[in-house]
């Protein structure tokens, strides 16, 4: 399979497949091909990108021999039964977060891909987030000393969601903590492991039974001495850092978030434009360190440029050549197990 173009069927044709997946895969077209998108229903407001198959019979898209991976980029509910589907028709897959919906339903996942000889992990396109990326060159810089504590929100003022939050009905998989918290949780895994303990609360601000706006996760690396935080609400008028980090000689704080998402919504794709996902200077975070004779150093930090075709890049040396998955099993389930936690007492 070494050296030849990938085919990619899609299941799911709304804003996770058109914002957040094809315009990337769409940048390698030396890898990647789309051939297929199927969903239940076509039209809707997405253009059909050209050349591509689009169909509502998902039985005859996974019998396709041509296609290679099927990315899954459907509402979170689906993805357990359409996950196993695929599996069973022997395809790589990748399923959009938050993967699926219990620690229970992964282990079972993750033993039907291996039967299956073939790989299956979730798309953790935040990986390769500019604010992320930065942070943790400042850190590896040694200019903020020994760290021991590393913050990040993910906040959103999003009155829609806080309407339907007051009125709506409590499910585990609609909420904030299975929409969003798998973003930075999983930057955090990442970036420094399997946590050694953890302190995982969700919040219905609302009262019982509706749904959770809000989310605290605190991760222990006990040998590393780093408490690392992972933080949002969707009632946020003021939004807090992006990143945070504590050492005891140095701090460094980036404000906005990645640029990617914004330049997504505005429909102003990676695809033709040079400048997409780049931060202004105004929005480069800053760093303040003391050095050994405690003189204070001040400087603004350009944000490292990043793309979420990065993760397409690991997707095809791991299909294509065999290298191993990006999104390791094991922190996929370290991650449902810190949500089913935070869940735990919501009803």
């Amino acid at each position: 399979m070494a050296d030849r173009i990938l085919n990619i069927g899609f299941i799911g044709n709304g804003k996770g497949t058109n914002r957040y997946h094809a315009p990337f895969s769409l940048a390698r077209p030396q890898k990647f091909r789309i051939k297929t998108i199927q969903a239940r229903h076509l039209g809707g407001p997405w253009a059909q990108i050209p050349n591509v198959e689009y169909t509502t019979d998902m039985a005859a898209m996974l019998a396709d021999p041509a296609i290679d991976v099927v990315e899954i980029s459907t509402p979170i509910p689906t993805h357990y039964e359409l996950t196993k589907a695929a599996l069973e028709a022997g395809k790589h897959v990748v399923c959009d977060k938050a993967f699926v919906g219990t620690v229970a339903e992964a282990e079972e996942i993750f033993a039907l891909a291996k039967s299956k000889g073939v790989t299956v992990q979730c798309y953790q396109n935040r990986r390769f987030d500019s604010d992320y990326l930065t942070a943790r060159k400042v850190t590896e810089s040694g200019k903020l000393g020994k760290v021991f504590e590393i913050v990040t929100h993910y906040d959103y003022w999003r009155p829609e969601f806080v309407e339907m939050a007051k009125n709506g009905t409590y499910d585990q998989l609609l909420g904030i903590v299975y929409g969003h918290s798998c973003h930075c949780v999983d930057q955090l895994i990442d970036w420094l492991g399997i946590p050694d303990r953890w302190h995982a609360e969700a919040r219905q601000i609302y009262g019982d039974g509706r749904p959770d706006v809000y989310f605290d996760f605190d991760l222990y690396y006990d040998e590393l001495g780093i408490k690392a935080t992972a933080a949002a609400n969707y009632a946020c008028a003021i939004q807090r850092p992006s990143f945070e980090v504590y050492g005891d000689m140095g701090t460094f704080v980036k404000v906005e978030k990645d640029q990617q998402e914004r330049d997504l919504k505005k429909f102003y794709l990676p695809v033709g434009h040079d400048d997409f996902g780049l931060d202004t200077p105004e929005q480069w975070g800053t760093v303040r360190w003391y050095d050994d004779e405690w003189h204070m150093h001040e400087e603004r930090v350009e944000t490292v440029r990043s793309t979420y075709s990065l993760f397409y890049d690991t997707l095809y040396e791991t299909v294509a050549n065999g290298a191993p998955q990006l999104v390791k099993p094991e922190e996929t389930i370290t991650q449902l197990r810190i949500m089913e936690d935070a869940m735990r007492d919501l009803q």
